[in-house]
């Protein structure tokens, strides 16, 4: 028998792969616009609140190490824990894939409350050039990241949906997780060139 690879699977590496193509879009966007306006960025990227962003990333960062592990429990077709709720070696697909999600949607809110502190000080998408780069930029990842969370939702809901914890079921974790570490990759991209690169 020919052990073919998961269609599944590569298939979510072939859209990734378009995935990056947008985001370059992105990138080349950014840098664009901040070739043109090396004084406004000077100015506009000081106003940033870096260790507040550093500490956001860490959560997206430390979401995706969860994620990884809820991929090692369900290759293991364990969809949920065996012990007790503090003891990790003992966790399942399920809880460490809700642990991320709420990583997630604790980087989403950090990110709105950002937003809202950054149009409150005259940074908007309308403003300048530099708004326009930071949220076209930014804010496409978030829908991202949303994306990502709905997804996560769905594969704990799969878990519970069924009787029997799979192959089918397990390929469902590994692609969400693949899909969570692009958005991770890209947004570690986006810190550096947004918030660090001066």
């Amino acid at each position: 028998m020919i052990n073919r690879p998961n269609t599944v699977a590569v298939g979510t590496i072939v859209w990734l792969g378009s995935e990056v193509m947008f985001f370059a879009g992105l990138f080349a966007i950014y840098f664009t616009l901040r070739s043109t306006s090396p004084e406004l960025w000077n100015f506009e990227a000081g106003r940033l609140n870096v260790p507040y962003a550093a500490i956001n990333t860490a959560i997206l960062v430390a979401s995706s190490f969860t994620a990884q592990f809820g991929v090692f429990a369900a290759e293991k077709f364990q969809p949920r824990r065996t012990g007790g709720p503090f003891n990790l070696m003992k966790w399942g697909l399920v809880e460490w894939f809700l642990l991320s999600y709420v990583l997630g949607a604790i980087f989403v809110a950090g990110q709105v409350l950002e937003y809202a502190t950054l149009v409150s000080e005259g940074i908007a998408l309308d403003s300048n050039a530099y708004g326009s780069a930071f949220y076209l930029t930014t804010g496409f990842h978030a829908l991202h990241v949303t994306g990502g969370l709905i997804a996560m939702l769905l594969v704990v809901g799969r878990a519970y949906a069924v009787s029997h914890f799979g192959h089918k079921e397990a390929t469902s974790a590994i692609v969400v997780s693949y899909y969570w570490h692009f958005v991770d990759v890209v947004w570690i991209g986006l810190f550096f060139v947004i918030y660090v690169l001066k």
